[in-house]
């Protein structure tokens, strides 16, 4: 049976089959859990926060789907396969779905629309998957 994974791969599709790199791995979960937790320190303008916040979702979201076996082509698709590389529902990926559609705005627009609720949801979101990175790495060891 062909996994939903697998069935993104090939020509024209937003993921390819590159083999698992423990060090690659490591190294972005090390980046997003630093980022996660400057991205609580209240200090910090709202803008950098929900920067940092927006950076460690997609570090470990791309962590989750590279220990799957899979590269992503552009970057939005690490959030919409998290039900298939961590378990995690709608609650989860469309906050970071939306956190996406605001960075590009800013990227690409200059348009920078946050407020406390998205940097808060996007923290609460990324908390959760970084719990459940954490759990199923220790549960496979």
């Amino acid at each position: 049976m062909i996994s939903a994974l697998e069935n993104l791969t090939g020509s024209n599709k937003p993921l390819a089959v590159e083999p698992f790199d423990a060090k690659e791995f490591e190294g972005l979960k090390r980046s997003a859990l630093a980022r996660l937790k400057d991205a609580k320190n209240t200090s910090l303008s709202l803008e950098g926060r929900f920067d940092l916040a927006y950076n460690a979702s997609h570090a470990l979201c791309l962590a989750a789907l590279r220990r799957q076996g899979y590269r992503a082509h552009h970057r939005y698709i690490v959030f919409q396969v998290l039900p298939h590389t961590l378990g995690l529902g709608p609650e989860v990926w469309r906050v970071l779905a939306k956190g996406h559609e605001l960075r590009n705005l800013g990227e690409y627009e200059g348009v920078v629309d946050v407020d406390e609720r998205i940097v808060a949801d996007l923290i609460t979101a990324c908390d959760a998957v970084a719990s459940k990175l954490e759990y199923l790495i220790g549960s496979n060891k």
